[in-house]
């Protein structure tokens, strides 16, 4: 007995056997029971969903109608308040910001009053001349009154460097001889000894000099007269105080 294959393989069973596979599976892992109920849309798996959809699609359109209606009625609101401020004031209301606030009785008086008196006046020449010698006495008073007040005096602080010889030179005594030297308006301050190079150490030493009395170049050409300490003076900072 022989069999036609060409038959079989113009069945669709074979090509399409993982349909029948996924409907078999789903079929069991509901449990064997049918997934769709009478008054439903057929065997639709997908009609709970459309319905669900429906429903919150309505009740999205209700929502959009009522903020649409909202909308307009603070459209109409505002719409009413912008006309209401751009109208012209009522004419009550323009007599009354037109009418002069009048003014009391007592201010009124007392500016007739001040009306009447010349401050500027005099009754005589006498009163005249005794005002110009009063001004006159007063401004000379005032021009020595200010003439005899201190002004300020300025002052500088500086920072000298000064150097010895060589790293010989004793800078205990160089020191004590620079501190020797006394000028009006210049005081001795801080110092330290700075290297420099070979074992040679400078001397830093800080001042502070009123501007009017002494002079830094001069200062510094009584220092370089210690030629047996100091070699040269340089000044490191010069600051106003």
């Amino acid at each position: 007995m022989s069999v036609d294959l060409t038959a079989l393989a113009k069945e669709s069973v074979w090509t399409e056997k993982y349909r029948y596979a996924d409907a078999e599976r789903d079929y069991h892992s509901s449990g064997g029971t049918n997934s769709c109920h009478a008054g439903t849309d057929g065997c639709n798996p997908y009609a709970d969903r459309i319905n669900s959809l429906e429903t919150e699609n309505q009740s999205l359109k209700k929502s959009v109608n009522q903020l649409t209606a909202l909308v307009s009625k603070l459209e109409l609101r505002v719409s009413s308040l912008e006309k209401s401020s751009s109208s012209p004031p009522s004419a009550t209301a323009a007599a009354t910001a037109a009418k002069p606030v009048a003014k009391p009785a007592a201010t009124a008086k007392a500016e007739d009053n001040d009306s009447d008196v010349d401050l500027f006046g005099s009754d005589d020449d006498d009163d005249d001349k005794e005002a110009d010698e009063l001004k006159k006495k007063r401004l000379e008073e005032y021009a020595n009154k200010k003439a005899k007040k201190p002004g300020v005096i300025a002052k500088s602080s500086v920072v000298l460097d000064i150097k010895p010889w060589d790293d010989e030179t004793d800078m205990k005594a160089m020191e004590e001889n620079v501190r020797k030297i006394v000028m009006d308006g210049l005081v001795w301050g801080a110092s330290k000894l700075v290297p420099l190079a070979y074992g040679i150490k400078k001397l830093q030493i800080v001042i502070v000099i009123e501007d009017d009395k002494v002079s830094v170049e001069e200062l510094t050409e009584k220092l370089e007269e210690l030629e047996d300490y100091v070699q040269s003076v340089d000044i490191a900072a010069f600051n106003k105080i």
